[in-house]
């Protein structure tokens, strides 16, 4: 097997390649990137697949994408959400846009974050008459959930809302 030498710094053991570019570069000059990294987006990019990358492809490339996307969660982490059995707060919400559907997600609280991100995604500050449907799934003797949620994207307006005034009365 013949190595390269590394694009970056010149080194004679480059066993490592960009997975943009297809650069020879070696494990010091290589920016590693999580299997997983973007896995909130409903499609991720071609570009945005690989795991290894040289340093200019990086900062180009998976750099600005990546604080994008952090930018995106932490936006998604202050969505509002009420569930089905909520109605009684959300009654005068307009529901306007299409429901939002993820499926097949192993956790609960996964499966609500996904619905938050994609509301945040097109704009809107909750997700409203949230549906959370676990499947069961076995495997030989082992059996673990599968979860399946389906929401409406709304633009909720935080003083027009109204309180269940049984929750404030008597709180959990």
């Amino acid at each position: 097997m013949e190595t390269a030498n590394c694009e970056s710094c010149g080194k004679s053991k480059a066993p490592l390649s960009c997975g943009h570019c297809h650069k020879r570069i070696c494990k010091s000059c290589a920016h590693f990137l999580e299997e997983g990294s973007f896995s909130f987006l409903p499609k991720v990019p071609a570009e945005l697949n690989h795991t290894t990358y040289c340093e200019p492809c990086f900062y180009e490339k998976v750099a600005p994408e990546q604080s994008k996307y952090q930018a995106e969660m932490e936006q998604a982490k202050e969505i509002l959400i009420f569930f089905k059995q909520q109605s009684k707060e959300t009654r005068l919400i307009e529901r306007s846009e299409d429901p939002i559907e993820v499926l097949d997600c192993a956790d609960r609280d996964e499966t609500i974050m996904r619905l938050a991100f994609l509301a945040s995604r097109k704009g809107f500050n909750s997700v409203i008459d949230i549906e959370l449907k676990p499947k069961k799934v076995r495997l030989n003797a082992y059996q673990t959930c599968v979860w399946h949620a389906v929401g409406i994207p709304a633009q909720v307006i935080d003083r027009k809302l109204i309180k269940d005034k049984s929750l404030r009365s008597y709180p959990n």
